[in-house]
């Protein structure tokens, strides 16, 4: 549908402005006039439509541990949910969410509820999240609902942050190593070795490769490049595909050395949600539905949908956990004192705790492990093309007999 930006002015002289799609420019001005305002003017914005489908700024999860910090504040201040999210439209800076609560403000205008609003829009607000609110609007403690969300989304954040600022320095360390190279075998090493290719002398192998592929670089740069940036959007197409995700899910918890940190993280998560949805008065076999589809990897959500089905039959839950052989020994002993002491969700947020922790620690540990690795081979592959460009001397030293 097209989307159009709008301008009215309420009864008391407010003046309102946003974005709606819809079907023509004349549906806006119903929705306007139903809602008591008085249209003042309604333009399909094409420009906009496109900067959102090209160009939309991703929902972060500190984007909702904020969104969600702001509701509960205002909502424990006895401000009502259309005013909350009319105040937070206003505020919110990044435009994907500031547009998804817009569109949301118009629906619970309209009469449904946030929870229902929020369904809608599934790509910006996460299933969780939906189902939480919904908790909320039942049982009628939406603040302490959202309360309890933006500390779990804080919680989510540090973790992806303490991964990523783990991975940055290597990162950039490979690719200023990669230009190092580059820059030795195409401009540095044909300069050095074109003495001693006047001299008629034969130059050794390993030179001889390495002025090959320096060749190949300066006469085909423009192939080399083009297929590095087909080969990284094709990547990033395979891992959209439902085969790509499976093959790299499979991978995240397979391969020695990345598996230990990946299995850490699921089971933060899982412990981490289901004991938000569990405190929340979830029902079990609902919050493992929703941990399911929230848990971030397809094996463990086919494991866990197991879990779910022997919950279902009447197997406790820490057996059900054991049964799957993906989480470690402690997840399902803490689960089975869990459920002996009746206090299943606070033991799972003491667990997830714990688990933080045992991650920072093993990030830690895998960073200081894989910078003296890099330098290593990063010094290994100059020292070939150092020596590369040093054998003609020595075969020149040789044969001249010196």
């Amino acid at each position: 549908m097209p989307l159009y930006r709008y301008k009215a002015i309420s009864q008391k002289g407010e003046v309102l402005e946003g974005y709606k799609e819809a079907q023509s420019a004349s549906e806006i001005v119903s929705f306007l006039k139903n809602n008591n305002y008085y249209p003042v003017s309604v333009k399909e914005d094409v420009d906009t439509s496109t900067r959102k489908v090209f160009f939309s700024k991703k929902v972060t999860k500190k984007d909702l541990s904020v969104f969600c910090r702001q509701f509960y504040t205002m909502l424990n201040a006895g401000i009502s949910i259309i005013n909350c999210l009319d105040i937070l439209q206003r505020q919110v800076e990044n435009k994907t969410l500031k547009k998804a609560i817009l569109n949301l403000y118009e629906d619970v205008q309209k009469g449904m509820t946030l929870s229902e609003g929020m369904n809608k829009q599934k790509n910006v607000f996460p299933i969780l999240l939906i189902n939480m609110v919904e908790a909320g609007e039942v049982s009628g403690s939406l603040d302490v609902l959202m309360e309890r969300m933006a500390n779990h989304y804080e919680r989510e954040y540090k973790i992806e942050n303490k991964v990523r600022n783990a991975l940055i320095y290597p990162a950039v360390l490979s690719v200023l190593s990669i230009a190092v190279v580059v820059f030795l075998i195409v401009v540095v090493m044909p300069t050095f070795v074109s003495m001693f290719q006047t001299s008629g002398s034969l130059l050794p192998t390993p030179t001889r490769i390495l002025l090959d592929i320096s060749s190949i670089i300066k006469e085909y740069w423009y192939l080399l490049i083009s297929g590095l940036i087909l080969l990284v959007f094709g990547f990033m197409y395979f891992l959209k595909t439902q085969i790509g995700r499976l093959f790299f899910d499979v991978l995240k918890i397979s391969i020695p050395g990345i598996k230990k940190i990946n299995i850490k993280i699921i089971t933060s998560r899982f412990t981490r949600t289901l004991s938000t949805l569990l405190s929340s008065g979830i029902p079990l076999l609902e919050a493992l539905e929703v941990v399911n589809r929230v848990v971030g990897n397809i094996v463990i959500s086919e494991k866990l949908e197991l879990v779910k089905e022997d919950t279902r039959r009447g197997i406790p839950i820490s057996k059900a956990i054991r049964d799957i052989n993906i989480f470690p020994p402690m997840v399902y002993s803490m689960i089975e004192i869990g459920e002996e002491s009746g206090a299943l969700d606070h033991i799972l947020y003491k667990t997830a705790d714990y688990y933080d922790e045992e991650i920072e620690s093993t990030m830690e540990k895998m960073t200081t492990l894989l910078e003296p690795v890099l330098i290593v081979l990063i010094a290994l592959v100059i020292g070939i093309i150092v020596l590369s460009m040093i054998l003609p001397m020595f075969e020149m030293i040789s044969t001249l007999g010196i």
